[in-house]
Formats: structure tokens, sequence, C-alpha cells
């Protein structure tokens, strides 16, 4: 009896491990999610990213609040031979909101894996009435709880596991935090299960989230923020099947040490958009605004300094305190006395010093501008103070109506300057990214022959009253 049934579990395990391998041998399926707003876009990018190799395509959450079910039944009505998945994110209600996504041509309904076990057995059932696979989304399941609620929705009869790092999740964690959660789903889950996962992935992950067992590879930001969605599928498609990473500019995290080189590609409006208008250092001016040859522009950890009008001493010994490429920010107390000059901003460039950006007065502009040191101030003046010692280095200051600690972030250009808080430069970094990406989108698309007001049908949303 025993040697029975070891020949069973070894059976069965054989069993298991050959649909593994089947499973991991077949195709898996190319998802982009169209995380848009305006329908006609998302109409426009899915029919490109199709000739690149998308296989499903998904109206994503903000699309489907956006223009309501009219969104799937437009992406059916054009793509009648490709299976159109509805990001619902349904937590109540599973029944009636299976059933309104799947006459409108959905073949594959997300709902939520937070969702009460009852609302999701509601939607399984709708789910075989109209003949539509579930998927049920983990985003926002506490990771301690992770597998065991995938193993419990899938007990339950869901057809696809969604592992998904959210938006602004992203921003933080990347798409290596979705590879990662991917393989420890799918080690567990039955070979006949779906596994899909979503959050960050591009031509330099996806053929990772396959390696960690995913069937349904999603991408959003790669393919719906790139210039030329078919080439970055065919990009995407081409890492998949090669094994290999593909190295890519778009949606991807930076590490602490690349966040130099992010904020000297983003603009201080970027950044400023990112922050939702926040930031910004009021009523500060540039002094040499730069050439098409050699454009204004610089971003360094700041040596703060607290002065006070026409006192110069605390400003020109920070020089001898800040390392290379740092900025020099200078609290003058809006003085209109000088407490910087030429000779001060040749003694920077010497040391590499960045930039210098002055609540207060600065003089010998003609001079800063000839040797071109980037320096903002609130004003310009001849007439200098005297070095009476006062003040503080690398203590808290306000500069420009914003407050600013030693080591935070400033970045500055022809547009202004901007002060990001060190404790969540790397986050405002990658969604300063992600702002110039949305904006590159609509660039190409305005140079196609549009215009900004119809590439985002503005008049659909203003407001009324």
């Amino acid at each position: 009896m025993i040697k029975f049934y070891c020949q069973l579990y070894f059976l069965i395990g054989m069993k298991c491990f050959l649909l593994k391998m089947i499973k991991k041998n077949n195709a898996p399926v190319l998802q982009i999610a169209l995380d848009l707003v305006n329908l006609h876009r998302a109409l426009q990018i899915a029919e490109e990213a199709i000739k690149g190799g998308v296989n499903w395509i998904e109206a994503g959450t903000p699309l489907i609040k956006s223009e309501g079910m009219n969104a799937v039944r437009k992406l059916k009505e054009k793509f009648p031979n490709h299976t159109i998945v509805a990001d619902m994110k349904t937590v109540d209600g599973g029944s009636a909101e299976i059933e309104i996504a799947a006459k409108a041509g959905a073949g594959v309904v997300l709902i939520l894996g937070v969702s009460d076990n009852t609302s999701i057995r509601e939607a399984i059932l709708a789910a075989k009435k109209y003949g539509v696979k579930i998927g049920c989304d983990l985003i926002d399941v506490i990771e301690e709880k992770f597998i065991e609620r995938a193993l419990e929705l899938e007990e339950m009869g869901v057809d696809i596991i969604c592992v998904h790092v959210g938006v602004d999740q992203q921003m933080i964690y990347g798409g290596e935090k979705t590879v990662e959660l991917t393989r420890k789903v799918a080690e567990r889950l039955k070979p006949t299960t779906l596994v899909a996962t979503a959050g960050g992935l591009n031509s330099e992950t996806a053929y990772k989230a396959r390696e960690a067992g995913a069937d349904i590879i999603i991408v959003g930001g790669a393919l719906y923020k790139a210039k030329n969605p078919e080439e970055s599928a065919k990009t995407i498609w081409k890492s998949i099947n090669e094994a290999k990473s593909i190295k890519t500019d778009l949606f991807k995290k930076y590490s602490e040490e690349e966040l130099y080189d992010v904020f000297m590609k983003v603009s201080t409006p970027n950044i400023s958009d990112a922050m939702h208008r926040e930031g910004e250092m009021q009523g500060l001016y540039p002094i040499w605004i730069g050439t098409d040859k050699e454009p204004l522009k610089f971003a360094g950890k700041a040596v703060t300094v607290r002065a006070y009008n026409g006192d110069w001493s605390k400003p020109v010994e920070s020089i001898d305190v800040a390392q290379e490429g740092e900025v020099i920010v200078i609290d003058a107390c809006e003085g209109k006395d000088a407490v910087w000059g030429e000779l001060a901003s040749w003694s920077c460039i010497q040391k590499g010093i960045a930039a210098v950006v002055i609540d207060g007065a600065i003089r010998d502009v003609d001079d800063i501008r000839e040797i071109r040191f980037p320096a903002f101030a609130r004003f310009i003046t001849p007439t200098a103070g005297e070095p009476r010692g006062m003040g503080e280095i690398n203590t808290p200051i306000e500069c420009g109506n914003q407050k600013i600690e030693a080591g935070d972030w400033i970045i500055g250009d022809q547009s202004g300057v901007v002060v990001v808080p060190k404790y969540k430069a790397k986050e405002i970094a990658n969604r300063a990214i992600d702002v110039l990406e949305k904006e590159n989108r609509i660039r190409e698309e305005i140079q196609r022959g549009s215009t900004l007001s119809k590439v985002l049908k503005l008049k659909k949303w203003e407001k009324f009253g």
C-alpha cells in the first residue's frame, strides 16, 4: 500500500511538472494597459501596438472611469479579433459589473482580490453565465497575505491571478518588485491557473516576468507613452523571446546614484508637475540665461546658508564647505545689499560647485555672465555689505518661500529653480520622468498634425458653471 501511494504521488508530481513545462513553453500573452482618459488616443495607440504583436487590449481603469463601457465597446468594434480586457477593479456588486462589461464586449474582466469572498463568488458565477474569464488583481493585498490570498482565489475558481504593483508604488519599487511577487505566486498555483503580471514592466524586465512564471505580461507606460508603440512592442517581444534585457529609457525606476542624470534630463516644469505645483522658489531670477550651445541647467544637493543683508562672510565661507556638484543656497533675508559677486563665483568654478541661489542681492553680474556661472538672485545691485560673521552653514533655511535642508536637491533652468526634499528625491525623479514621457507622446501626436486642445479634448473636460 505504501508503495502504491508513493507511485501515485510520483505520478501526480510528474503530471504537475509536465503541465508547468508545457505552460512555460507556450507563448505568453502580451497585453497593453491603456491607462489613458481619452478614447481617441487609446484607440490610436492600441492600433499601433497591435502591429508590434500585442495580443490582448486592456481598457484601463482611468479609461473606463472616463469613457464608461463605451471604451470597451469601441475597442471591441475596432479590434474584433483581439481579447478585450476590462479593468473594472470591482470591489462590490460583482455580478452586475461583470454583466455590463461582458455585454460591452469584454472577454476578460478584472476585479480586486481584496474584495469580500461573497462578491468574488458572485462575479465568478456571472462570468460563467456570460462566457467571460475572471481575473483577480492582487494590488494592495498585504505582502504577508499575498500567497494565501492567491491560493484562496484560485480555490474559488478565478481564471487569472494578476500580480500588480500599482503606478504610485512603481515610483518607488519599479518593475523588479513585480517580478519578485510574480515568482512567489507562480510557484504555488496550479499549472492550469493563468498568472498575469503588471507594474513597471518594459523591455528590461518583461523577460524576467516570463521566467518568473507569468502567462500574461501586462505593459502600460512602456507602450502607451512610447513615441512608436509598434516598435516598443516588438522590442518587448524580442526581450521575451530571447530571454534578455534590452535597454530602454521608458518607465524604469532610477536609483539614488542616477538621480543627477534624471534631474538633468527633466525640466523644472516637469518636476513642478510631478510635485503637484510645489517646490518652486519664487521671486528669483537667473543672472546668466545660457546659450543654445550651453543652456542654463544645473542640479545638485544643497549646501544651505543663513545670512543677513550685506553680510557675505557665511556665503563665502560656504564655498569651502561645499563639494563638487553641490549647489549653494543662501537665505539673505531678501536683503538688497549684495552677499555675492564675481570673486565668489570664480571660487565656485574652481571647486566645481554647480550653482548659487540667493534670496537676496548679487552684484558683478556682467562678469558672472561672462564666466557663465549659474546664479539666481532676487535683486541686482552694485553695493556690497561687510563680512560681519553672522549666520550659519548647513542649517534649515527658507529661500524663495521654500523650506530647504542641507542635502535637498536643487534643480534650475531658464524656467526657474525647484527644490526636491531629499527624503522623496527618488520618487519625484521617477514621477518627473513619467511627466516627461507623457509629454513626449502628446508632442508626437501634435507633430502628426494635431493640436494640444484636440489631443487632450479640452472642451470635453471644461467645467460647467
